[in-house]
């Protein structure tokens, strides 16, 4: 007997040597940091890395819990939006039929339903945002839906019609849906959110992160907010890796999450600023994705030489929106204002002629 062949694994990273040394606008990371709080606690955590980790990762989950006020049971904590991916890709739904994602997405969805067997359902964008329409009737024929929202790299957030279209279709079908909202916290306060739904009884999921406006990429810490039901299905799957949020980083995202004043100075920060840049833009003369995340799509025709060339000429890492199958653009994080400036200029030289 022979193995199958699998197709080879993409690493979405785009690990790129000495990349610390580089300009990095390329991963959406916080310029801001994280929390002193989280730092702190980490560094306090350092004298006790001879323990493992709390397997349950209670004391974080009864801070959620108290934070969006829920049970206990309604929150699952994982290593980060990528771990509760995969675990629910593992775990909800027919396991016999494919999952439902859109197109030019986050290839994460496609990457864990495809590695598993599952395989993939997709729905071309509609623009560059979902076509919750063709979403909604395609979900009752799938196993498990994904929508990124806001979406990711165009940085467009669903309407309340649109958000309240997909989860009738996740009700009326009974297709466990899971909305990652990793970049939510950017966007207004009055943006819609899965977490409204989560007290109906619909098969809704949302995923968020500390990554991002939180600032702890490096620790790997995300959760998964649902009903009870598939929260736990979720948490079995979980136990297969006990340890796989480790103790600095249950302890940073604890005192983060205690930290709402450095949260929403993250907020207000990444706002102006990616008002500034988009208005720097227009200045320029390129055109871009209105955004409520903290990157911008810039818009460049040949996007994948032009992230070479920047990487290659001027020391400055951005991301080619080819990989996530919609090419022509470059998304951007909103690194800080020098940065930034050092990315319109290298952009300028490099599409010199063709704008």
């Amino acid at each position: 007997m022979t193995a199958p062949v699998r197709q080879e694994t993409r690493n979405y990273n785009a690990s790129v040597p000495s990349a610390d040394d580089l300009v990095r606008l390329h991963l959406s990371e916080s310029p801001y940091g994280a929390s002193p709080a989280a730092v702190a606690a980490v560094t306090g955590e350092l004298e006790r890395i001879n323990r493992y980790p709390a397997p349950g990762r209670e004391g974080l989950v009864q801070a959620l819990a108290r934070h969006w006020e829920l049970p206990e049971e309604h929150i699952a904590v994982a290593n980060g939006s990528d771990e509760l991916v995969l675990a629910t890709a593992l775990t909800l739904g027919d396991p016999g039929s494919p999952g439902l994602v859109t197109a030019g997405t986050f290839p994460g969805y496609l990457a864990a339903l495809e590695r598993i067997g599952r395989g993939t359902v997709q729905v071309p964008l509609a623009g560059s945002g979902t076509d919750t329409a063709a979403f909604a009737d395609r979900l009752p024929g799938c196993g498990i839906g994904y929508v990124c929202n806001p979406h990711n790299p165009c940085g467009s957030a669903l309407t309340h019609d649109e958000l309240h279209r997909l989860v009738a279709a996740a009700r009326d079908s009974g297709t466990p849906l899971v909305f990652d909202e990793a970049y939510h916290e950017f966007g207004p306060p009055a943006q819609p959110q899965a977490r409204t739904h989560l007290r109906e009884d619909t098969p809704v999921l949302a995923l968020r992160t500390f990554s991002k406006a939180y600032g702890l990429a490096a620790l790997r810490i995300g959760y998964a907010l649902g009903p009870a039901d598939l929260i736990a299905e979720v948490r079995r799957t979980l136990t297969v890796l006990p340890f796989s949020v480790n103790r600095a980083a249950q302890a940073a995202a604890l005192a983060a999450l205690d930290d709402q004043e450095f949260l929403g100075s993250v907020r207000r920060d990444s706002a102006a600023r990616r008002q500034w840049f988009c208005a720097e833009l227009e200045r320029r003369g390129y055109r871009y994705l209105p955004s409520v995340t903290n990157f911008v799509a810039v818009e460049v025709a040949a996007s994948a030489e032009a992230q070479d060339v920047l990487a290659r000429d001027h020391g400055i890492l951005v991301r080619d929106t080819g990989m996530f199958g919609f090419p022509g653009h470059l998304r951007v994080s909103l690194g800080s204002v020098e940065e930034l400036r050092g990315f319109l200029d290298a952009l300028d030289r490099v599409t010199a002629g063709s704008r």
